[in-house]
């Protein structure tokens, strides 16, 4: 992995954990993800009469992507409802680059060097060891109807990860890939929020139209420096990246939020460190 492709995925993660960040502010996620989700639609579809029409091999990655992001926001959704955000989030996430290294090898027939496979594996302890601490000391204990669904959350993230991995190498064009993706899993959230609400959608979501907005530009953006980057390295590596943005939430939660980071968080983010260097020394 080269360092202008470390740099793309380290920017992802820190602009997929500020439209998370944003999304967090809007109370009714159904509202915050009906306008991320819209208005990336709408970006996307900008953008596709701008970008060449991905090769027709793309399509079918292209549709089982969407479907898979749909079921991943639904999971996600779900968990956040049944957990703690600052729980369930870093086990949703902290769990998808070792299932991704199993799926890459397995299916993409890639192989990583015991370096990568360090990074990855060092990396992905941080951050579901952050997650499974606020267990340590306290009477809480793990509530598994919330963790199972941060789990399934977990290997939907992986699923599609390697979906786009192949799909977008099989594209022809990145811009035109994720403009299609935008397009595809962008409509059917807003369409059942539009069915709910009826009439008072419209007015439900003028409040937060800015932060919507900024937060669909953040996560188009986020998920296309991804899709660049895996035309360009293995898999496994750059899901451990991205998954940085678990600490930069982290960041973000304490100094905008108030929430505490913590000596497991200062932890975690020192391991990411370590695995950030070791899969760079593979490359």
């Amino acid at each position: 992995m080269s360092l202008l492709v470390a740099a793309a995925v380290l920017m992802a993660a820190v602009t997929h954990a500020s439209w998370n960040a944003l999304a967090h502010t809007i109370k009714d996620q159904l509202i915050a993800f009906t306008l991320i989700g819209g208005g990336a639609a709408v970006i996307g579809a900008v953008l596709a009469c701008l970008t060449p029409l991905p090769h027709a091999a793309a399509w079918p990655y292209l549709v089982a992507s969407a479907l898979l992001h749909i079921g991943y926001q639904l999971l996600l959704m779900r968990s956040f409802t049944l957990g703690d955000f600052g729980q369930m989030y870093p086990i949703a996430r902290g769990t998808a680059p070792l299932v991704v290294t199993v799926l890459a090898a397995v299916f993409v027939g890639e192989t990583l060097g015991p370096w990568q496979l360090a990074g990855v594996a060092v990396a992905s302890a941080g951050l579901v060891g952050v997650a499974l601490w606020g267990f340590r000391g306290t009477d809480t204990r793990p509530h598994w109807p919330a963790l199972l669904a941060a789990l399934a959350t977990g290997l939907s993230i992986a699923a599609y990860t390697v979906v786009d991995g192949v799909g977008v190498r099989a594209s022809g064009t990145p811009l035109g890939y994720i403009a299609w993706l935008m397009i595809l899993e962008g409509l059917l959230i807003p369409a059942y929020a539009w069915h709910r609400f009826r009439g008072s959608l419209l007015t439900r979501m003028r409040p937060y139209a800015s932060r919507g907005l900024l937060g669909a530009v953040l996560s188009l953006a986020a998920y296309g420096l991804v899709l660049w980057a895996q035309t360009r390295a293995p898999l496994a590596p750059i899901a451990a990246l991205r998954e940085s943005s678990i600490i930069v939430g982290a960041a973000i939660g304490a100094l905008f939020f108030k929430e505490r980071f913590g000596a497991p968080r200062i932890a975690a983010a020192g391991l990411m460190v370590v695995g950030i260097g070791l899969m760079l020394r593979a490359g």
